[in-house]
């Protein structure tokens, strides 16, 4: 089983809604999720993005840069919402997905990698394991760029975004 980063944007009166009934939004997102399986859509035009497994080094190396958002955990609880995969789910709100993406666009993935050495996440465990050599690092550019697309275009549209991992 592995330990997957999801994300879901919502304007701010399903958000709402959301915070109000979590279980009624946690079944509206798995219907979104298989429609959206099947189309593909890239993660500008997403209502559902997945960093896959990149969650825990992104946050390792976000956080090592000081960044002002936690966009891998969320940062307010989703109402009384029970475990969604492993905890509950939490969300960002507009103003702070705004303050993700803006952000965001100001970094690249080699500047968060700038004189990270791969023995440090193999010694804070960051999942999935097998940090032997700064080549084990490239794979969470991918997730890093898709990130970055995905809040930008949820920040223009005004949204807020849940976060849970899976």
């Amino acid at each position: 089983m592995s330990m997957i980063g999801e994300y879901f944007r919502v304007t701010p009166a399903e958000l709402e809604r959301a915070v109000e009934d979590p279980d009624r939004a946690l079944d509206r997102i798995e219907e979104t999720l298989d429609a959206e399986e099947e189309s593909g859509p890239p993660p500008a035009e997403a209502r559902h993005f997945s960093t896959y497994k990149a969650w825990h080094p992104l946050d390792f190396l976000l956080r090592r840069s000081g960044f002002p958002v936690d966009v891998i955990h969320g940062e307010e609880p989703l109402g009384e919402a029970d475990d969604w995969g492993y905890g509950p789910p939490q969300y960002l709100p507009a103003p702070r997905v705004r303050l993700a993406a803006d952000t965001l666009g100001t970094l690249t993935y080699d500047r968060l990698l700038d004189g990270v050495d791969p023995a440090e996440l193999t010694a804070a465990e960051i999942y999935p394991l097998g940090w032997e050599d700064r080549d084990s690092l490239e794979w969470g550019g991918d997730h890093f760029c898709g990130l970055t697309e995905y809040l930008t275009a949820a920040a223009r549209a005004g949204d807020a975004v849940i976060v849970w991992l899976d």
